[in-house]
């Protein structure tokens, strides 16, 4: 049964992916991707269901599976090398061959191939991960069958360029499975670059001079990200002399000998993850289709970052090194929801507040406290679904208006009625209690009550993200008055995933005392929180979830009611100073003649905007980073 699970939850993604690519009938394509998301969906519940797990498969098809690994590991490396000399460029070159060195080194004359240990381990982290990857994921995919072909349409592509897409996009789930649930830390480091091979086709998709340029810097940042994994990877194995990720966890600092490859694992994290100061490789993605930056942002990639910090937080525990990662984390949390703060385009809010949220759950990594994990966990799973939400509506609206900047959304909820409800889920899932993502907020910000520097930055960048997402959910809604909503026609294979996740949002939010009891604290070695009637409470605090639901139903009621009332009322038109024409839409201007009357957000460029802070904010990000390897040396 585990066998059968393994391959499902690995093997089939990249098993599907390459029928997406031989088969070239669209329906069969189409076939493919929605079987195999099923597939994963009930095989990431059943492998839930079967507990904590240490696994090692002797062979598959006949193959011994470490030697296969190690082959594809080379061939891998030297595809990524190939794309460096195509695209000229030395970085890729540079970081690909000390990796591609490094690794021979280390395989063919350091590593103990004898010595036994289980290859796959699965704890409640890595399953919490499977489930936001397989679930969240396949429903990506499933809305990328519709929204590929539109894309395509707008781009007026001679030949579908579909087949490869899909190859990459359904083979990301596995390879993302694949790592999360390795013990070997040579598997884990091979799952990881696939990843980075992934997404640099994915954002490069479109060939277009902008989409390649964007892909090359992602392959570049990613790859740096690579060669500090590989020497992290032989330098712990010298200090602890196994590839055994959990026996090194166990072994914990070693006296300082481990804390330097610890460092230099978590920067590779914070590539994968983009965090400040390599967060432009992820501002570049969203050139990619929307499918790619929703799956980039909320289930696979950016996540497998943070996964990386938090499967190797324990062993780092108490340390200095934990104490900046800390520091670090709550740096890019507030930088990111400061940067967001000055965009109008949406995609690029949704990129900066991800970074944000991401350097949120790092933060929480580095406080390393039972409280700070619960949080680092949670905000996992509610993130992973509210912000794919996110990006699938505004792929959608964005192929339904032709704009993705949020002031051409200003009163969509006439123009594109469901969209706008939905996003406007997304929105307040993401800001307000009792929703999951504030729960974790607020958890987050209890565990670093003791650290000063931590607290100000993640009480400061609550603030700000919450200014963000409620400018954006009040252009949705401020459609003329009394204005009546358009038919809209929805794709079925859009509505699904968006319906799916909506519900999911609030469903989950709901059930966030009974995740926490299930899924979280078995983890945990001491569990944080008391749980009664639905309210979380600790020693310091308490999250009522349900008696805040309550109110929230009670609240919304009232709204309703005024709002039916209001229909009634008179209608009256804004007062400007006395010289608006008759209609209203329009005042006298200074020479006589009628100006129209426009609504627009501040969006603070002179303060938050990216010329002013990029910066500067990169400096400071950079000289932590000195702080974090100089003080684990």
């Amino acid at each position: 049964m585990l066998d059968t699970l393994l391959f499902f939850l690995i093997v089939l993604p990249f098993l599907a992916g390459a029928g997406c690519y031989f088969l070239k009938p669209g329906s069969v394509r189409s076939l493919i991707v929605m079987c195999t998301g099923a597939v994963l969906a009930v095989s990431a519940i059943a492998f839930y269901g079967n507990g904590s797990v240490a696994y090692s498969p002797g062979s598959m098809f006949g193959i011994s599976v470490r030697p296969m690994i190690q082959v594809l590991d080379f061939l891998l490396l030297f595809l990524i090398l190939f794309y460096g000399f195509k695209l000229k460029s030395r970085w890729v070159q540079l970081f690909t061959a000390f990796q591609i060195v490094l690794l021979s080194v280390f395989e063919l004359f350091m590593v103990d191939h004898a010595h036994e240990f289980p290859t796959f381990y699965a704890d409640q982290l890595s399953m919490v991960m499977v489930l936001v990857i397989s679930i969240v994921g396949s429903l990506i995919c499933l809305y990328a069958i519709p929204y590929m072909k539109t894309h395509e349409g707008h781009l007026k592509l001679a030949k579908s360029k579909q087949p490869q897409f899909f190859l990459y996009l359904v083979g990301f789930l596995g390879a993302m499975n694949g790592m999360v649930l390795s013990n070997d830390i040579v598997y884990f480091y091979f799952f990881f670059e696939i990843t980075t091979f992934c997404s640099f086709m994915l954002i490069g998709h479109d060939q277009t001079e902008i989409a390649i340029k964007n892909a090359t810097r992602a392959l570049i940042l990613n790859a740096a990200g690579g060669a500090a994994f590989v020497l992290a990877m032989v330098w712990a194995y010298t200090a602890a002399h196994t590839l055994d990720i959990q026996a090194m966890i166990k072994l914990g600092p070693l006296g300082g000998a481990m804390l330097l490859p610890l460092a230099l694992l978590c920067l590779a994290g914070f590539t994968k993850a983009a965090q400040f100061p390599f967060q432009s490789w992820l501002l570049g993605a969203m050139v990619a289709p929307t499918p790619v930056s929703a799956l980039l942002h909320s289930s696979t990639m950016v996540k497998a970052g943070v996964f990386i910090v938090l499967r190797f937080a324990p062993a780092f525990q108490g340390t200095f090194l934990s104490d900046v990662v800390a520091v670090c984390g709550a740096f890019t949390f507030l930088a990111g929801a400061g940067l967001a703060v000055s965009q109008s385009n949406a995609k690029k809010i949704l990129a900066y507040s991800t970074i944000s949220n991401l350097g949120l759950i790092i933060a929480c990594a580095g406080l390393n406290t039972p409280l700070a994990i619960t949080a680092a966990t949670l905000l996992i799973i509610f993130h992973a679904v509210s912000k794919g939400l996110l990006f699938l509506c505004v792929g959608y609206i964005e192929q339904g208006i032709h704009s993705r900047d949020i002031e051409d959304m200003r009163g969509l909820s006439v123009v594109m009625p469901k969209a706008a409800r939905i996003t406007l889920v997304g929105l307040i899932t993401m800001m307000l209690p009792p929703f999951g993502v504030l729960l974790g907020k607020w958890m987050a910000i209890e565990a670093a009550s003791d650290n000063i520097f931590v607290i100000v930055l993640l009480a400061l960048g609550s603030a700000l993200t919450v200014l963000l997402y409620t400018r954006w959910g009040g252009n949705l809604m401020s459609a003329p008055y009394n204005a009546k909503p358009q038919a809209e026609h929805t794709p079925l294979l859009i509505g699904i995933p968006l319906n799916v996740l909506a519900v999911g949002a609030v469903v989950l939010s709901l059930l966030a005392p009974v995740i926490y009891m299930t899924m979280v604290g078995p983890m945990l070695k001491t569990l944080p929180f008391h749980v009664s009637f639905g309210v979380l409470s600790s020693t310091s605090g308490a999250f009522a979830v349900y008696p805040l639901f309550l109110l929230m139903g009670i609240g919304f009621a009232y709204a309703y009611r005024t709002m039916l009332k209001a229909r009634t009322e008179k209608k009256t038109a804004p007062y400007m100073c006395g010289i608006q024409t008759d209609d209203a839409t329009a005042f006298i201007g200074p020479i006589g003649q009628p100006v129209k009357v426009t609504a627009g957000n501040y969006y603070l460029e002179n303060i938050f905007g990216e010329t002013k802070l990029t910066l500067w904010v990169n400096l400071g990000a950079a000289m932590l980073l000195a702080l974090m390897i100089g003080g684990a040396l």
